[in-house]
This record gives structure tokens, C-alpha cells and sequence, in this order.
């Protein structure tokens, strides 16, 4: 399915309250997930928010997903018949994982990101750190260490060692770290939904 994007403004990065339409609840939309209705009926995650089209909101975490599908919510808030797929809340996480992959190789190649844990204690040591990652299944003291020498800035582990190591063209990676600015605010925003919706399907 091809669906036109329309272009990200401004006013986009001001924080809105939008209504989840499982829990009733008005939250900001750093907190929800966007939904919007192909021509042909299809409910299609937007996780970027860049999908043309009236926009459905749920909260971020797979068990209102997948209460909005069960239930046909989707259908009721588009109030038309849609086609929703049953691994909708896969299509999520697919889509939120891919966001951070791709943040990550975004800072890599602009030189905003490194990975081992020497190189990220240089890095530290020298340039201003906007977010440390740390593999979701790595060593307890390893993470310790990471944030002693980064004291101070903020730590994602949405991701695990396998899938960091893609973002930097690895088998594995451990510990790494993404330069201040825009980059690091967006990727540390991408990874707290992540971690969210992971952490929910895990329970």
C-alpha cells in the first residue's frame, strides 16, 4: 500500500493532549500512538506521526493496542468499517524499533554516535553526551559503570545487544553513546515508547 506523507511542521513539536480511544484518557502525544485509515480501510500505524489522514490515538503500550483491535475500536473512532491486522501491536513494535535503528544510524553517520565501552568513555570524556544506550540484556555492572562516567545523562535500554550491534553494523554491541541535540532528544523519546511497549508485552 502506498500512502502519501504529509510534511512535519513546528507545530508538531509543541506537545498536544490527545484522547486514547481505549482508555478515554486525554495525554500528551509523546505518550500515544497514531493510527490513521488507508483509502482502502486499512488501519495503519504511523509511529512518526506523518501519515496524511484523521489520526487515532492509543496509548503506547501493546495491551491498548491490541484491546483497540479485539474490540473494534479502530472502526467505531474511523466510525466505518476498517480492515485491522490481527499482529497489529507487531507492526508497532516493528515500527518503533525501526525508528531507533534508524536514529542511531542517522547519528553514525553524522559522527554523533559510538559504541564500546572505551569509546564511549573517550567520547564522554570529551564531547557532550546526549544519551548513553545500554543493551536491555546486558551486564548489570557494565550499565554501572556506563552511568558513572556519564553521570548525568539520561540512559535508554529499549534495545538488546543483537539489535544495537545492527544499528552499528555489529554482531553485538554493549554500551554506546549519541552526541547532544535533536538526534539524541528524538532517540531517547523513541526508546522510552519502545521500552514501554516491550515492557508490556513481557508482563
Amino acid at each position: 500500500m502506498t500512502v502519501q506523507r504529509r510534511r512535519a511542521t513546528a507545530k508538531d513539536e509543541v506537545a498536544t493532549m490527545r484522547r486514547c480511544i481505549v482508555t478515554r484518557e486525554s495525554k500528551p502525544t509523546a505518550a500515544l500512538l497514531r493510527f490513521v485509515v488507508s483509502p482502502d480501510g486499512v488501519v495503519v500505524p504511523d509511529v512518526m506521526g506523518v501519515l496524511p489522514g484523521r489520526g487515532i490515538w492509543i496509548s503506547a503500550d501493546r495491551a491498548s493496542v491490541e484491546t483497540a483491535a479485539a474490540k473494534g475500536l479502530f472502526a467505531r473512532a474511523a466510525r466505518r468499517q476498517v480492515k485491522t491486522d490481527p499482529r497489529i501491536a507487531d507492526l508497532v513494535e516493528a515500527q518503533l524499533l525501526r525508528r531507533c535503528l534508524d536514529l542511531i544510524g542517522l547519528a553514525r553517520r553524522s559522527g554523533g554516535a559510538v559504541a564500546g565501552f572505551e569509546k564511549v568513555r573517550a567520547f564522554l570524556a570529551k564531547e557532550s553526551a546526549g544519551l548513553l544506550l545500554a543493551a536491555a540484556d546486558g551486564a548489570d555492572d557494565g550499565r554501572g559503570k556506563m552511568e558513572r562516567i556519564g553521570y548525568g545523562v539520561a540512559v535508554a535500554s529499549a534495545l538488546d545487544r543483537q539489535e544495537l550491534g545492527q544499528a552499528f553494523g555489529r554482531e553485538q554491541v554493549v554500551h554506546a553513546v549519541v552526541a547532544s541535540g535533536k538526534i539524541a532528544e528524538q532517540l531517547e523519546a523513541a526508546s522510552r515508547r519502545l521500552s514501554g511497549f516491550r515492557q508490556q508485552s513481557a508482563e
